[in-house]
């Protein structure tokens, strides 16, 4: 909920901020620069960091870095196994990307293919909830399906044939919908399903999602005649997708980075891309502005 999230951020920001340079036993006049996330995301949300971040600029005379959200996750690989993937394809798939981009650099890159309608993470959400599971959606979905066949219902898997570079969620979602529901009107927490059921949906939906998000990645790393991939974002995480990915990394011999476990959702750690642009010499003016939005990014 954006208001909800802005809230938080305002609340906790300063708090947060205090507890970490006590914890990295540092001082504000000791760093050598300020640097904040400005895209994409929530509008409110990176309001309240852009605000805080040019607070701290003009009060300590540090200058400003600014962060793309999106490369970050990417950066977060290079982070947590300390070897340089670049060039590389990126893939980030989380509640508002699954983005794929071709990576010259830590901060050089090219936006290859999108969605053209739902991210992964948020069709992994929706789903959950037809099924009646808590938020978020990935996981309580992974922990269902491992109960159930993959096999039991062929769901489509949208734009895996396709030459362009794109994902599309939508209908692969509609047609869990019309699996559980019809084709009619009728609301998806009034048809009772069992536990088995549930099951074999949630393993079969995880499958087709699974199957578009590899056959894609793959396509684009023969595409760019690439021999590594990176992937970051909270769909990385699930279990279903680590294998597949990883399966298909030894079948057409690519390196393979994804994020650990720690570093799939949004975390601090993903902040380090700020070094490559302080030895750049990448800094903004203080009337930096948000970028916002959740997808073409």
């Amino acid at each position: 909920v954006p208001e909800i999230a802005s809230r938080a951020h305002l609340e906790r920001i300063l708090p947060v901020l205090a507890e970490t340079l006590e914890r990295a036993a540092t001082t504000l006049s000791e760093l050598d620069a300020i640097a904040v996330v400005n895209t994409p995301g929530l509008a409110g949300s990176l309001l309240i960091g852009l605000s805080a971040a040019k607070a701290l600029c003009l009060t300590t005379g540090k200058p400003l870095i600014a962060i793309n959200h999106l490369q970050a996750h990417i950066f977060a690989c290079r982070v947590a196994f300390q070897e340089n993937p670049f060039p590389c394809i990126g893939l980030i798939v989380s509640g508002g990307h699954s983005n794929l981009y071709r990576c010259n650099g830590p901060i050089d890159f090219t936006l290859l293919g999108t969605t053209i309608d739902d991210a992964a993470g948020e069709a992994f959400d929706k789903v959950a909830a037809m099924l009646g599971l808590p938020y978020p959606g990935g996981p309580n979905i992974q922990k269902r399906a491992e109960q159930g066949n993959p096999k039991a219902i062929h769901f489509p898997r949208p734009m895996l044939h396709e030459e362009a570079l794109q994902f599309s969620f939508s209908g692969l979602k509609t047609a869990v919908r019309y699996r559980i529901a019809g084709t009619g009107k009728t609301d998806c927490s009034s048809v009772k399903l069992s536990d088995q059921e549930k099951a074999d949906i949630a393993a079969s939906f995880q499958e087709a999602l699974v199957d578009c998000l590899v056959g894609k990645t793959v396509q684009a790393i023969k595409q760019e005649k690439m021999t590594t991939l990176c992937i970051g974002g909270g769909v990385a995480a699930n279990k279903r997708f680590r294998e597949k990915m990883e399966a298909a990394s030894q079948k057409e011999k690519f390196r393979l980075f994804v994020a650990p476990l720690t570093l799939c959702t949004d975390n601090a750690v993903m902040g380090a891309v700020a070094i490559e642009r302080f030895q750049a010499g990448l800094f903004e003016p203080l009337d930096l502005d948000i970028v916002s939005g959740l997808v073409r990014n």
